[in-house]
């Protein structure tokens, strides 16, 4: 583990080599290792609700579609007279749609500590209330599977349209700056890259610290015997709704990293083939492991980032192979095959 990150942090450092350099790092592979990174801190969110805890959630997209969002809006803000209107306080889109004035709701986004509050907020206030609901009513399993995935959907159709004041089917893009530093550049790009890195690592202690206490062996007991827990006496609402919200939290904040690596944020971010496909980065990694959901999300996304390049018809029945042939073959996935094969 300290190997890998030692290698992944050379790469920003390697993409500032001459071209003809035999170490040189493309751009190309800079961005798209950052972007993995900021996957594998929403494959760690997920890992810490559905494998140590038993919430298999189908709409964590949509939580890493909010910090997404957030960030989106704050950038946004920055472009100010530098759109194509030239506008000093709305975006394009909405001198375009006619905007007379700032929505409320964007107020306050203007400033980079309020946007990171809220990218973290939002997602978190939204599974707190759907996951009170939820586990309040005692609904679990693929009820609460199916709820999580009509909520992402749902989100699509809403900020698909115009008239909420998100960009509509185009989203965000054309982003200048972020704290000061003009975007696609080679320093923003290394900053961002490094940014995400210690978010992972950062997501990577907190799960740790999190299963690794007597907190995780109740939410392995919830996972396996939640009834029997309930029993003697434990408050398993209160202990999956934590959890539930702490995996929240850190999926919007792959989302807010996300975004400023990309350039671009719009609704399909919400769609619940997202959210399906980040549960399949789990169980191929290995779930319940940790160092499983990291492992899959790089392995998974280096492999949809190859065969889209190749044959990009080919991936959506690649993706299906791949986790029956997980769920038949490699109940632990790829940790569980590693640790088959030690001494």
């Amino acid at each position: 583990m300290v190997g890998a990150v030692l290698l992944l942090a050379l790469l920003p450092i390697l993409n500032r080599l001459p071209a003809d350099s035999a170490l040189h790092v493309s751009d190309f592979v800079v961005s798209v290792t950052g972007k993995w990174i900021t996957y594998a801190v929403l494959a760690l969110a997920i890992d810490l609700a559905w494998g140590y805890a038993g919430i298999l959630s189908l709409g964590h997209g949509a939580f890493f579609a909010l910090g997404g969002y957030a960030i989106g809006m704050h950038l946004m803000r920055l472009i100010g007279p530098r759109g194509v209107y030239g506008h000093p306080v709305l975006p394009d889109f909405m001198v375009f749609l006619g905007y007379r004035e700032l929505p409320w709701y964007w107020l306050g986004f203007d400033h980079f500590p309020f946007a990171l509050l809220m990218a973290l907020a939002v997602p978190g206030l939204l599974a707190a209330v759907v996951g009170f609901l939820a586990f309040r009513s005692r609904i679990t399993g693929v009820y609460f599977s199916i709820i999580t995935q009509a909520l992402t959907y749902a989100l699509m159709l809403a900020f698909f349209r115009n008239d909420m004041g998100f960009g509509g089917n185009n989203g965000f893009t054309d982003f200048k700056e972020l704290l000061g530093m003009p975007l696609n550049t080679p320093g923003a790009r290394a900053a961002l890259f490094y940014a995400s890195l210690a978010s992972l690592l950062g997501a990577y202690w907190i799960c740790a610290r999190v299963v690794g206490s007597k907190l995780g062996r109740v939410l392995v007991a919830v996972r396996d015997a939640e009834s029997r827990l309930r029993f003697l006496g434990y408050d398993t609402t209160r202990i999956k709704l934590f959890v539930f919200v702490l995996s929240a939290v850190l999926a919007g904040l792959a989302g807010a990293l996300y975004v400023p690596q990309v350039g671009i944020i719009n609704p399909g971010e919400f769609s619940p083939g997202n959210s399906i496909e980040a549960v399949v980065w789990v169980a191929v990694g290995g779930r319940g492991t940790l160092v499983g959901a990291v492992l899959g999300a790089f392995s998974v996304n280096a492999l949809k980032t190859w065969l889209t390049s190749v044959a990009p018809d080919l991936w959506l029945f690649a993706l299906g192979g791949l986790f029956v042939a997980v769920t038949l073959f490699l109940p632990r996935g790829l940790v569980g095959l590693l640790r088959r094969r030690e001494p």
